[in-house]
Parts: structure tokens; C-alpha cells; sequence
């Protein structure tokens, strides 16, 4: 690959193109308002869109994040059953009632389904999803040493789908089993409907407090409640981020400017961001390109954003 090393760190990959499809259709991105001109991405999100996207993109790595919700896979599930089931509903009620009951095995099945899709993949690392709903602190754990000692290299966790504060002393546990394992903790920041603030950088103040050794990456930079970002990045400094998603957004109504978020980056400290494209969202070759242009920053400074500084902190073997 020619160009700079290029290294995405927030994807999502799915087990078919229709469950990719489902999820680009449903997810309800409010938090920035109204842009005409994001570009989103073409590709439904499986493993092979993946792996062809980023060699398209001249990517030489990525990080698939397993991002799972109760709520959400309950409602995929649902609309997945068979379009006969609808006019039965006492059939449709015992398919919901199973779908119901299985949702915890249904986590623990989707983090096995990644680590097996991309085993034979090298240039894709794994993270699995944790959620203090689905499975007891206990039981978390247990999972997690499971997947850890088949690949997993960290975890991703969404406060806001998953309603929960990253705080939960339910969670405690599970950032313990982190620390001991050397597994990164990446997580969903940005806004919630409700004004819960479950995932504003300044939610996170406390268990970053608490567990100075985890490794912890914030997405999004802070998604709609980017202005917290900066005073949490002063205070921790071994808080590293992403840019994801919020680079597509700027100069919407709640996010910030190329100049703003340029500027943010700057205050942060240009070595302590990466690229992530949220693929299959968005296109990976306009977030690194978006990255390139962003101004005040150096050509040095911009070209580790798009790689160098991810293969240091997550150390990935690039």
C-alpha cells in the first residue's frame, strides 16, 4: 500500500448484508441536526464488504467493534421472523416470548460469530460487546475471559442504546477483568433523546478515576456533547479518542466546524486521535480524506491520525 498507514478503528461488521442493511435503516443518528451532505457509505457491513472496502481504501487494518443492545436485537429479531408469522398471533407471541429468553445466549453467540468471521482475517482485530443487562457481573466476566482467550483484543460498550451509566457498578467488574487482561475499553460518547447524559464525556469522570489502568477510548470525540471534551482529555491524559462519525458531521447545527474540530484536536493533543469510520456508515475514503483536510494541524499530525497513532495505542499488528 502506498500513502500514509491507515488504520480504521471503529467498525461494525454483521453476520449477513440484510442484518447490515436492517441496522444502516434503523439507527437513528439525531444527535448533530440536519446536514445535506453527509456521505454515507455503499457497503452493507459482512465480512467481505469489509475486507473489499478497506483493500479499495488502501486501509492496512481495522477494529470491529460488537455493539449489542437488548432493545435493539430484540427488535431485529422480531422483524427477521417469517412474514407468515404476522397473521398468527398466538404463534407470533410464542416466537416473541423465545426471542425473549434467548437474548443473553444471543450476545455471547454474536461476539463468538465475530472472533470466528475474522480468525482467517488478520488485517481485522476484534472487539466484543459486555452489557450489565444481559448477563450478570459474574457472568460478563466469565464470557469475557472466554473471548479473550480466543482473540478478543477489547470490548465496546453504547451507554446510550444500552441504558446504562458507564458507571454501573455492574460494569466494575467487568473493567477489572479489562485491566487484568490488557483489553481496551472503547466506548459510544455523544447525546441521549431522553437527557439521561448516559455517554457525555463527562460521564466518564468517575470510572476513569477509579481505574486509572484502563486503557479507554472515546468515540466520536463526543458526539453532540463535544464542548465537555476537551476539560476530560486535560484530566485524564491517557484518554485517547476517535474521531468516527463526528468528522462527517461538522458544521451541522450541534457539531463542530472542520475549524472548531480541528482546533478540539489540537487542544487534545493530535497524538491521542484516530480514524473510524463507523463502517458500514460511512465511506472510507472520505473520513480519511476529511481527516487530511482539516485545517490548522501539520501533514505529519494528520497523517498519524490515519494510522501511526492507532497502531501505538492499541498496539495492532500493523
Amino acid at each position: 500500500m502506498t500513502g500514509p498507514l491507515k488504520i480504521d478503528v471503529h467498525m461494525h461488521l454483521y453476520e449477513s448484508k440484510a442484518s447490515g442493511e436492517w441496522w444502516k435503516s434503523g439507527y437513528d443518528i439525531f444527535e448533530y441536526g440536519e446536514k445535506a451532505d453527509v456521505v454515507f457509505g455503499s457497503f452493507s457491513g459482512d465480512v467481505d464488504d469489509a475486507v473489499t472496502a478497506m483493500a479499495e481504501a488502501g486501509y492496512a487494518h481495522g477494529v470491529a467493534v460488537n455493539l449489542f443492545s437488548m432493545d435493539l436485537f430484540r427488535e431485529e429479531a422480531i422483524a427477521m421472523l417469517p412474514a407468515d408469522v404476522e397473521t398468527n398471533p398466538a404463534r407470533r407471541e410464542r416466537e416473541i416470548t423465545t426471542i425473549e429468553e434467548g437474548l443473553p445466549e444471543r450476545m455471547q453467540a454474536y461476539n463468538r460469530w465475530l472472533l470466528d468471521a475474522v480468525a482467517s482475517v488478520p488485517q481485522i482485530t476484534p472487539y466484543v460487546a459486555v452489557d450489565p443487562w444481559a448477563l450478570s457481573p459474574e457472568q460478563n466476566v466469565a464470557h469475557l475471559r472466554e473471548m479473550a482467550e480466543r482473540g478478543a483484543r477489547g470490548i465496546k460498550i453504547h451507554p446510550v442504546v444500552q441504558r446504562f451509566s458507564p458507571n454501573d457498578l455492574r460494569m466494575h467488574p467487568v473493567y477489572e477483568a479489562c485491566v487484568d487482561m490488557g483489553l481496551v475499553l472503547l466506548s459510544h460518547t455523544g447525546t441521549d433523546k431522553a437527557g439521561a447524559g448516559f455517554a457525555e464525556p463527562r460521564s466518564f469522570t468517575e470510572v476513569l478515576g477509579a481505574f486509572p489502568d484502563l486503557s479507554v477510548v472515546l468515540a466520536h470525540v463526543g458526539g453532540g456533547r463535544w464542548q465537555q471534551t476537551i476539560e476530560l482529555a486535560k484530566a485524564f491524559p491517557s484518554v485517547s479518542f476517535d474521531l468516527c462519525e463526528i468528522i462527517e458531521w461538522t458544521g451541522a447545527p450541534n457539531a463542530p466546524t472542520a475549524d472548531e474540530l480541528a482546533h478540539m484536536v489540537a487542544e487534545i493533543g493530535p497524538e491521542r486521535l484516530m480514524l473510524g469510520t463507523d463502517f458500514p456508515w460511512y465511506d472510507l475514503d472520505h473520513s480519511a480524506q476529511l481527516v487530511m483536510d482539516l485545517p490548522e494541524l501539520s501533514e505529519g499530525q494528520k497523517e498519524a491520525i490515519l494510522g501511526e497513532n492507532a497502531a501505538r495505542i492499541l498496539r495492532l499488528p500493523v
